[in-house]
């Protein structure tokens, strides 16, 4: 049997390992730092899921990670128990003005043919359907219908973890500091100086997997990139409100009695900020006037909590990387999500355990996320990332 050790014990290294077991009896070591996951950007996800993505094997991933997160009490039930993640599907809204009206129409067309329940609304069917919109800038919006919404991404995760350790995969709290051949295999020198010897190493270590590809021979461009959360209460009450994406670039969803927001930074977008530099002026400088310039009800409102949390980003194509390492049929990677990773994951897991224990995909083909695409110099450009 291979010796598979994931570097990383976060939901992709959790997924895999669980559809390795699975689906192939194929019983892997996962290393994670830090199993309580503080700042894991798997426990810190907004965690939502949604087909309106302009490119097909991201929309193919949402659809196939849907179908089982939908079914996920029974796939990832332990010893009767049966998780339970929150899935709400109210869809997302995508808002259009002038400029950006032929962008959403040309990614609805891509997302109808791909079998997406998404429509199409002109201004005076956004006025019908969401009369607390202020709509005098808006030319189209693009409504998911059902198959999108969010979900409770460290539920998730646990269930992705408690069920891998149930089919006997291995957890151990440590550091992988070193990567080295040794003849035919990986050899992972950990923090406290413990070596192990395996036949292929995943590297889901998420923002800081770069550093061990760079060890195996190949740069990756995918770092820490911090983005804030901000819950706040409202007198406002939006009937059927989704997850709204505005054409500035914030976006706000219900969570509960209230709503969570978030926008992309005020300044330049640094690498690895500490998650407590929480910036709250970005709230009230930018997101906070937007809410409510869009929604006039927002005008009164009260930040009640915020968080941030890390996108894996990948500086190349904001797209996932996914499968062996140019030129190393030992060491695979899976990261660079920026962003949409969390709802994918399912997908990606059974994906990547299929490429290891077979060598090739069987439910779905993920060879467009291959990291050889960099060498190519082929970007898979994704126009529908938040």
């Amino acid at each position: 049997m291979r010796r598979i050790l994931i570097v990383g014990g976060g939901v992709m290294g959790c997924a895999s390992a669980f559809f390795l077991a699975r689906d192939f009896g194929v019983r892997a070591t996962v290393i994670e730092r830090d199993p309580t996951y503080k700042r894991a950007s798997s426990a810190l996800s907004a965690s939502s899921i949604r087909q309106q993505f302009s490119t097909e094997i991201n929309i193919r991933l949402s659809q196939q990670s849907l179908a089982f997160l939908r079914r996920i009490g029974d796939e990832l039930g332990v010893a009767g128990e049966h998780p339970a993640i929150g899935l709400t599907e109210p869809g997302y809204l995508f808002l259009a003005t002038a400029a950006g009206r032929a962008t959403l129409f040309a990614n609805h067309a891509i997302q109808t043919r791909l079998g997406a329940d998404v429509a199409l609304l002109e201004p005076a069917q956004l006025r019908q359907r969401f009369p607390w919109l202020a709509m005098d800038d808006l030319a189209a919006g693009s409504l998911g219908l059902s198959g999108e919404g969010w979900f409770d991404a460290y539920s998730v995760l646990q269930a992705f973890r408690r069920s891998a350790a149930a089919l006997g995969v291995a957890f151990a709290k440590n550091e992988v500091r070193e990567l080295a051949t040794h003849g035919d295999s990986i050899v992972a020198v950990l923090a406290d100086g413990e070596r192990y010897e395996a036949d292929v190493v995943l590297i889901a270590a998420g923002a800081w997997s770069a550093p061990l590809t760079a060890q195996a021979g190949f740069e990756l461009p995918v770092s820490a990139r911090k983005r804030d959360v901000f819950v706040f209460e409202s007198p406002a009450r939006l009937p059927e409100c989704p997850l709204v994406i505005d054409p500035s670039g914030f976006w706000f969803r219900p969570e509960g009695r209230g709503y969570i927001a978030g926008a992309p930074p005020r300044g330049p977008d640094r690498d690895d900020v500490p998650l407590d530099d929480v910036d709250h002026g970005l709230f009230d400088e930018v997101i906070w006037p937007a809410l409510a310039a869009r929604v006039p009800e927002f005008e009164a409102l009260r930040v009640t909590n915020a968080w941030a949390g890390y996108y894996e980003y990948n500086r190349f194509d904001q797209n996932g990387f996914v499968g062996f390492l140019p030129g190393n049929d030992r060491v695979a990677v899976v990261c660079g999500f920026s962003g949409h990773g969390m709802q994918h994951a399912p997908a990606i897991g059974r994906g990547v355990a299929e490429l290891i224990a077979t060598g090739d995909y069987r439910s779905l083909d993920l060879s467009a996320l291959s990291p050889a695409r960099i060498v190519a110099g082929a970007p898979l450009v994704e126009r529908n990332v938040i």
